[in-house]
């Protein structure tokens, strides 16, 4: 059987994430999903837009579907074609956008992180904090 992120995991990813955006001063939503994009947590920030828990899960399944960083992603799709393509196709379950994080264990994708509340950069500083605590 395949590793998952689990409660454990999302508990640390949403807590770690979380310091970066009290610092940044954004509320943020933090949406965690496992390998096969299920999800496993979602914690909505106080005052974070109304769709937040929706876009930061589609962040995550982007970064966990196809193990890269949404930064790495983002750039991607900003040059067209395929990934420019990606959320139209998926029908919106799939966003590569600034604001996740794959999350490793001992090198395998577990799952992933997204968050959104916050600018893609913010998001994506929050995202990368909380994919970094699971070890």
């Amino acid at each position: 059987m395949a590793a998952q992120a689990t409660g454990v995991e999302a508990s640390a990813t949403t807590t770690t994430s979380d310091g970066p955006a009290k610092a940044l001063g954004t509320p943020m939503t933090v949406t965690v999903v496992d390998e096969a994009g299920r999800l496993v947590l979602c914690a909505r920030g106080d005052s974070t837009g109304f769709f937040t828990p929706e876009t930061s899960r589609a962040k995550a399944m982007a970064a966990t579907a196809f193990k890269r960083s949404n930064r790495e992603l983002s750039e991607m799709s900003a040059k067209g074609g395929f990934w420019a393509l990606v959320p139209t196709v998926l029908q919106g379950q799939v966003l590569p956008t600034l604001g996740a994080t794959p999350i490793t264990l001992g090198g395998q994708v577990i799952g992933g992180i997204g968050c959104g509340g916050g600018t893609g950069e913010q998001d994506q500083e929050c995202s990368d904090a909380g994919s970094a605590a699971v070890k």
